[in-house]
């Protein structure tokens, strides 16, 4: 396993072992790695057309099955592999085998890769029109934790990933109530599943960012003994779609990546124009879900903001990358690395008329 990070001049975290360990294996940040060479691909040209005998494998699955519902997945013009994996450590992985080309993460990831030698490309940003009206977390708070307010975590136990989006949106929020971590008591858990919502519910820890439908299952099921959530009030909603350094830099999987980026982001729209459509057929058959459990989440979503200037993206990451270098004992660095901007107007371009770029 590697090691823990240990923050100089603060308390060690504390690590739940048994849900701590899936975690380790794949997403504590390793400061005896070297960071990555980060290429510069710019000046390399992306081919006008992609040979129909290109593959890629594509980390993505709710993508697959938005085109297969829009009745576009045939018309894709290279092979794809479908790998049943998306995220930040689960892609890591499958970049270190040479096992994927492409997937879709939020803004973490590539900066721990960068920092644990693994060189990739953001290659596509996605983000919601309103998003703090439509976060994708709340902290959730324990039974009996008695916190109302941010500031009202000062000596509370949080669950903490460092690896993951969660862990940031953790640093984050201590900033906002003006704490540090020597305020609080941070315990190191793997967000995968429920663990987050059962170790609220346990009361292993006392605040927790939780997502999605995790934090309707968990209102539902510790309600009523004083579970609640709490809303942070910042912006959490960076999703992209995330290269690796050797994909884009191959002339065909490059082609091919710009194709599949413009198919991305006409299914965006298409997911967001047809809600019942995606509840049925993502949610329900594909995910398992209620039907009232895919409205909830089609409704927290909002509507997709996908930018045809990455300026303003590249300067949150920058600030993202600053926080996490102090808070963490990394070398900060310049986020325009992590970029791909030969990709920057791809997916605007192919949902103009349509209402969604900014």
């Amino acid at each position: 396993m590697t090691p823990r990070i240990r923050m100089p001049g603060f308390r060690p975290l504390t690590i739940v072992a048994a849900v701590a360990l899936p975690f380790a294996l794949t997403s504590c940040v390793d400061s005896a790695q070297s960071t990555a060479d980060s290429k510069d691909v710019s000046a390399e040209k992306i081919p006008g057309t992609v040979s129909p005998g290109t593959t890629l494998t594509v980390g993505a699955p709710d993508l697959k099955v938005a085109l297969e519902l829009s009745g576009q997945i045939d018309k894709l013009p290279f092979k794809v592999k479908w790998a049943n994996i998306s995220g930040g450590p689960q892609c890591s992985e499958a970049f270190r085998a040479d096992a994927l080309d492409i997937c879709s993460a939020a803004e973490i990831p590539s900066i721990n890769a960068h920092w644990t030698g693994l060189d990739t490309k953001l290659v596509a940003a996605k983000f919601r029109k309103d998003p703090i009206e439509n976060p994708i977390y709340e902290l959730g708070t324990a039974p009996g934790a008695d916190i109302t307010t941010l500031a009202d975590l000062r000596g509370k136990k949080i669950a903490y990933s460092p690896g993951q989006a969660q862990g940031a949106l953790v640093l984050r929020i201590l900033a906002k109530a003006g704490l540090t971590q020597e305020d609080v008591e941070l315990v190191e858990i793997a967000s995968t599943g429920d663990v987050y919502p059962t170790a609220l519910g346990n009361r292993q820890v006392d605040a927790a960012p939780i997502g999605d439908v995790n934090i309707k299952r968990y209102l539902t099921k510790y309600g009523k003994d004083g579970g609640t959530t709490i809303k942070h009030g910042l912006r959490d909603d960076p999703a992209h779609l995330w290269a690796l350094t050797e994909s884009v830099s191959d002339a065909q999987k490059s082609a091919a990546i710009r194709e599949l980026i413009t198919f991305w982001a006409r299914a965006q729209i298409w997911i967001d124009q047809h809600p019942k459509e995606w509840v049925a057929g993502y949610y329900v058959k594909d995910q398992g879900l209620s039907r009232e459990d895919g409205e909830y989440l089609v409704a927290r979503a909002g509507h997709p903001d996908i930018p045809a200037d990455w300026t303003a993206a590249i300067r949150r990451q920058q600030q993202t990358i600053d926080l996490l270098a102090k808070e963490q004992n990394r070398e900060p660095f310049t986020a325009d690395l992590l970029f791909d901007r030969r990709y920057e107007p791809v997916a605007a371009e192919a949902i103009a008329g349509e209402g969604t770029p900014s």
